[in-house]
């Protein structure tokens, strides 16, 4: 029930090795760190002015950084549909970093047929996937691992967080110490990462009690939950796979699979998914 593979079906993200040891879902957010360090390729270089904005749009492609002699035709990122080509050649594969991007140190590495935007800021140790894009705005603060076809949208800040593959957060999202599979969040969904009080969080799930040990932990996301607009999950929030939050709802604790969880009146109901 608490498994990792009770969340994520872990055959499908690059990431698995993340969990190698682990009982409880959660205690995969201690190993991020050490994960990143482990498997980290950074290939930004420091030609593109460390700390400082890019400049000058640039296209990554096999080891190589491009700065003139391209063209980008649009389509969706997160599909593998961004096209750059020099001349009539198409270069399979590239990534683009747009003027205006902030890359903070050269701990970062990005992935093939990937999209930074303007306006998006990355510290490191960071990794972007492939397929994925970083929009406008956009505001990743280091540890965080991104995998294949994600989205981290505008004005949406991660932290010390996992992105599986797949998952999305486009709108004014906050990410802190989660980890998403292929999970949907609506604008505005909030992952809360931090009690008021200054204790640790623990869980109760069937009358039994779990520490986790860990200060901040904010929702583990399985594969298929869709989160409504201005959605909260509270700090050490689960949600098992297909689980739909309404919007504007406060959720806590543990959600079984395939349930809607829905604010009437001032109560939170639990009812089996249609």
């Amino acid at each position: 029930m608490l498994r990792p593979e009770d969340f994520f079906n872990l055959r499908e993200t690059k990431f698995f090795g993340l969990f190698d040891g682990v009982e409880y879902v959660w205690e995969a957010l201690n190993n991020i760190k050490g994960f990143i360090g482990n498997i980290i390729s950074p290939n930004i270089s420091l030609a593109l002015k460390e700390g400082r904005s890019v400049k000058n749009t640039v296209v990554l492609h096999k080891g190589r950084i491009i700065d003139s002699g391209f063209s980008i035709e649009g389509g969706d990122v997160s599909k593998g549909e961004l096209v750059v080509k020099v001349e009539d050649e198409v270069l399979t594969g590239a990534s683009v970093i747009y003027a205006g991007a902030v890359l903070m140190d050269e701990a970062i590495e990005v992935g093939e047929g990937s999209v930074i935007e303007p306006g998006a800021l990355i510290k490191g140790p960071t990794i972007v996937g492939n397929n994925t894009e970083i929009r406008q705005g956009a505001y990743i603060r280091g540890n965080v691992l991104i995998g294949e076809g994600c989205v981290v949208g505008h004005t949406t800040e991660i932290k010390s967080s996992v992105m599986l593959g797949g998952s999305k957060a486009g709108h004014f999202a906050y990410i802190g110490d989660s980890i998403l599979g292929r999970a949907n969040l609506g604008a505005g969904t909030k992952l809360a990462n931090l009690k008021i009080v200054d204790t640790p969080v623990t869980l109760k799930i069937d009358e039994k009690k779990y520490d986790t040990g860990l200060r901040k932990f904010g929702a583990i996301l399985g594969d298929g939950v869709e989160t409504g607009c201005n959605s909260v999950t509270m700090p050490g929030t689960l949600l098992s796979k297909g689980v739909l939050i309404y919007p504007n709802t406060t959720v806590s604790g543990y959600c079984a699979s395939n349930v809607m969880v829905k604010l009437k009146q001032d109560q939170e109901k639990l009812t089996k998914r249609v």
